[in-house]
């Protein structure tokens, strides 16, 4: 079992029952999945792009992404309907833990002038977003094999009500935020 996770089913779980005062240890929210999506815009030009952003989201997350692709055609961006535009994975399980373990100790901190992250970003049913600039917060990543730098969106989907308690649930977990 992972370090995040045995933390969470032993102080974390026990913490948020007590302090939001539930009937049953069930009702404690809990991290369900996290989704990492990278945009990749330059692939309408460079189908090489993708390929490089797909192999990058894989060596981070150690699961294979999906390939996304435009609903709508965009004509100032010159983009058609069904063209590939990025790529996405959704961790569950023992790799969402990993991923948001090495996320949270590893690859925040290394994150120049980090400060923590916004206690802003939650949708109002206790989901929170995070934007990367760049894939190369984490150790996995070779800075001499890296052609372009890319950001993410790192989405990580609860199973809390509110803000408060997704908000909670993640400063327990360790989410570095903003004092």
């Amino acid at each position: 079992m992972n370090r995040l996770q045995e933390t969470y089913n032993t102080s974390v779980r026990q913490a948020l029952v007590e302090k939001f005062d539930y009937s049953s240890i069930m009702e404690a929210p809990k991290v369900d999945k996290i989704v990492v999506n990278m945009g990749v815009g330059d692939a309408k030009d460079n189908a090489k792009a993708l390929d490089d952003a797909v192999e990058e989201l894989t060596t981070l997350t150690g699961q294979k992404p999906v390939i996304t692709k435009a609903k709508k055609s965009i004509a100032n961006f010159k983009i058609r309907e069904g063209m590939a535009i990025g790529c996405k994975v959704t961790l569950r399980g023992e790799r969402m833990y990993q991923f948001l373990d090495k996320l949270i100790a590893v690859a925040l901190p290394r994150v120049r002038d980090f400060q923590g992250v916004s206690n802003k970003a939650f949708d109002g049913r206790g989901n929170y977003t995070l934007g990367v600039k760049e894939q190369l917060i984490f150790p996995e990543i070779n800075y001499d094999k890296v052609n372009r730098v890319r950001g993410m969106d790192i989405v990580i989907v609860t199973t809390a009500n509110s803000d408060i308690e997704g908000l909670e649930l993640l400063k327990q977990l360790g989410m570095p935020f903003k004092k």
